[in-house]
């Protein structure tokens, strides 16, 4: 297990936090029950931010037959969809809802080339709102596998996540199980596979990121 390069910033501020108001605490002469609550809620606080920015080691195996999980989480949508953005077709629509106490490191699904790619700024609906897709501050990757087949995924932001971030750009070759980014705070990831894809999820299966199949080729 490693933290995250993303959350540095976020565990300095945290630690700064619980040492002023600590230190405030005991400047004032603040009781002792007052002096153990806020003992509580800082490693409370503390711990909170470690987990959520938490990096499990994993050991993926590249297969090319495979649609790997983008994404920790559960399964919250499977259904054939209008993809209005880049295939402007319709396409099948797995979405992974990430809650703030899961791994919010995003994986590559696939291996091959990224074809496209594009940030929306956005609004920050709660993740599962029908309109998140379209609406939310979100990024959108195309990956064309070596067998010519495209796949979509996208990152969306939700009601807590105010903070998108993303390692690739078009014309970038990645690999299958490797990062492409980072959403913090609770959010969504969709995938759009091609119409007789073969899914290997269900509604309500909770998944992890490089390792769950989720479809195959």
């Amino acid at each position: 297990m490693k933290f995250h390069k993303e959350g540095y910033t976020s565990l300095a501020i945290t630690i700064l936090f619980i040492f002023i108001i600590n230190a405030v605490a005991d400047y004032y002469d603040a009781s002792a029950l007052v002096k153990w609550v806020l003992y509580i809620f800082s490693a409370f606080l503390f711990i909170t931010i470690v987990q959520f920015f938490r990096s499990p080691r994993k050991n993926i195996s590249v297969d090319d037959h495979i649609i790997l999980c983008p994404a920790d989480g559960k399964v919250v949508v499977i259904e054939e969809t209008e993809e209005t953005e880049y295939f402007k077709d319709k396409r099948i629509q797995v979405s992974i809802f990430m809650s703030p106490i899961n791994v919010h490191v995003n994986r590559n699904p696939i291996s091959g080339i990224v074809s496209y790619f594009k940030y929306h700024p956005g609004k920050f609906l709660v993740a599962w709102h029908p309109k998140s897709s379209t609406d939310n501050e979100r990024t959108t990757v195309v990956v064309k596998h070596q067998n010519n087949t495209e796949v979509l995924f996208r990152q969306i932001a939700g009601a807590l996540a105010r903070r998108i971030v993303w390692y690739v750009k078009e014309g970038d070759t990645v690999t299958q199980g490797n990062e492409f980014g980072f959403i913090k705070f609770g959010s969504r990831v969709d995938i759009f596979l091609p119409l007789g894809t073969q899914i290997d999820v269900n509604i309500n299966d909770k998944v992890v990121g490089g390792k769950t199949i989720i479809a195959r080729f």
